[in-house]
């Protein structure tokens, strides 16, 4: 198993929850954190550890997502108008390997990044291989017509493990999806609760 395996598996069990909802997931047998003394780990979180964990779930979600990149998303959010937790979901929302995972092109959100990465995707009829690339409403987001019957996208187009959100409109033959509108933060189908508020407060602090 490679590095990048394993962490995803520890992201589940150092934040002791589920959070991309996937039954193979190692919490649902092991919930309490990686390690020799994982066990007896677990106490009641400070404020701080409180706002901590909820930016590394949210942040875990999205993937490889560095602190530097994630951080540049969170100052971008509080540079517009509205609220600033909207905001940043909207623009996790809109990246171009979010909206491949959404679409179930692929079972994964990291698979989602190698996938764009491999330039198995077209945003406008252009190959797009930048994985943060960031969408607009009217974007239209598909695979390429080489990749379509990779078994890969075949498997995840049929799994009934994730429902496709409403700001998402796909067109399964074609394999290509427009992104209709930035989603607010109740449209998104977390699997687990997210709380952007708090990691909205643990970057202003």
């Amino acid at each position: 198993m490679s590095k990048r395996h394993s962490a995803k598996y520890k992201i589940d069990r150092r934040v002791g929850e589920n959070i991309w909802g996937r039954p193979k997931s190692p919490v649902n047998k092991r919930p309490f954190p990686p390690g020799q003394h994982g066990q007896n780990r677990r106490g009641k979180l400070s404020d701080y550890g409180t706002q901590l964990r909820a930016k590394q779930k949210l942040k875990g979600y999205y993937g490889n997502i560095t602190e530097k990149q994630f951080r540049r998303t969170y100052r971008q959010a509080d540079s517009m108008r509205g609220d600033t937790s909207e905001n940043l979901i909207g623009l996790l929302e809109s990246r171009l390997d979010a909206i491949v995972y959404r679409t179930k092109f692929v079972p994964t959100v990291f698979a989602a990044r190698q996938f764009v990465n491999h330039g198995h995707i077209l945003v406008n009829g252009n190959r797009v291989n930048i994985p943060s690339y960031r969408c607009k409403p009217g974007d239209i987001v598909e695979v390429r017509e080489k990749s379509r019957t990779m078994a890969l996208v075949l498997e995840a187009l049929e799994s009934a493990e994730r429902e496709l959100p409403e700001y998402l409109d796909l067109d399964p033959k074609a394999m290509k999806v427009t992104y209709v509108r930035v989603p607010s933060f109740d449209e998104v189908p977390y699997p687990v609760v997210m709380e952007p508020n708090l990691t909205v407060e643990f970057y202003s602090r």
